[in-house]
């Protein structure tokens, strides 16, 4: 891993301000798309169009004309001038960054990131979780890491039980309905076609029915249950994913990302032990230098995770006795003996 140089660090945290200030603005305006009206023989029918991942254009029918529909055509009209502008400098700030060594999302994850973030998913909870966070949590960090296999988009949900507006409220609020990733049957993990991106849909377990399908209504997706994903989104921290653009996403704490990992090896079966390598790899890396950097970090997570998350500490105290002599073995180890 090398250290991204004080300048780049700064474009990042004028990207991330400047995203989270257009995510707090969001209006119908924020979306990519046009309306398009179609003439019937009684009367005047208005649809958005848009582009979503792996199905090309959609449209989704906002009804007759009225004049609450008009008034949300003409915000869409007024406000999209400043928002193209307000892309374009993002534009720049992200090609700097790729430019410069930044970690950065491929652009088959970053368009489904995009319509993730567009139906609402981040603003309501959901979080990056795995490799894409990783790369994430290394910007914000200033961390560039090396080469990393990207093959799969894995998001943590809470449980939601909020109501869905309508397809007019949530424009007007900037948001679509969630995409269809796919139109078979309800699964927790869904194929970009394609593309060798898979998207999986996480959701903490909840006593020990682990093989349980959970259905998530407010986003009309199932997620399968994980144990210790509670520990690892419980206190998310909002950031941007860096592509052409840049999009809102939530991701770990990087402290709880990084004892997960090693909690995580050391729960993975013989068959994915290639996969607990990584694990392992990529929390050791993000905790050495956590340690050095932001040593009350690790400790605050460490904490947590003895207070309430015991499946989790008892992991990590595990793969710390796999580790060599060191400041982190020992700062481990001597928690479990408290």
């Amino acid at each position: 891993m090398e250290t991204l140089s004080v300048q780049v660090q700064t474009v990042f945290a004028e990207l991330a301000e400047r995203v989270a200030a257009r995510e707090a603005a969001r209006s119908i305006s924020s979306l990519s798309g046009f309306f398009t009206r179609k003439t019937v023989r009684d009367g005047h029918y208005w649809y958005f169009k848009t582009s979503l991942p792996g199905r090309g254009q959609h449209e989704y029918y906002l009804g007759a004309e009225s004049p609450a529909l008009r008034r949300l055509i003409d915000a869409y009209q007024e406000g999209r001038p400043g928002e193209e502008l307000e892309e374009g400098e993002i534009a720049r700030l992200c090609a700097m960054l790729r430019a410069a060594g930044a970690n950065t999302v491929d652009s088959a994850a970053s368009r489904i990131l995009k319509a993730l973030a567009d139906s609402g998913l981040f603003r309501l909870g959901g979080v990056l979780v795995g490799t894409y966070a990783f790369l994430a949590i290394g910007n914000i960090l200033g961390i560039r890491w090396g080469a990393v296999a990207q093959t799969a988009l894995s998001i943590g949900l809470p449980s939601l039980d909020a109501n869905l507006p309508s397809v007019l409220e949530g424009l007007a609020m900037g948001f679509l309905p969630v995409p269809e990733l796919d139109s078979r049957q309800p699964s927790t993990s869904y194929k970009v076609r394609g593309k060798s991106l898979r998207v999986d849909f996480l959701t903490p377990a909840v006593g020990k029915r682990l093989s349980k399908t959970v259905p998530i209504q407010r986003l009309g997706i199932s997620a399968t249950p994980l144990e210790m994903l509670d520990f690892l989104i419980e206190a998310p921290i909002a950031t941007v994913a860096v592509d052409g653009g840049a999009t809102h996403v939530n991701v770990p704490d990087a402290a709880r990302f990084a004892l997960h990992k090693l909690a995580l090896a050391e729960r993975r079966p013989l068959a994915q032990q290639a996969k607990a390598a990584k694990d392992r790899e990529q929390g050791i890396l993000l905790l050495t230098h956590l340690q050095r950097e932001r040593a009350g970090d690790v400790d605050a997570a460490l904490t947590r995770a003895l207070e309430r998350f015991p499946m989790v500490f008892n992991g990590v105290v595990k793969a710390a006795r796999r580790l060599q002599e060191s400041e982190l073995r020992s700062l481990i180890l001597s928690r479990s003996r408290k």
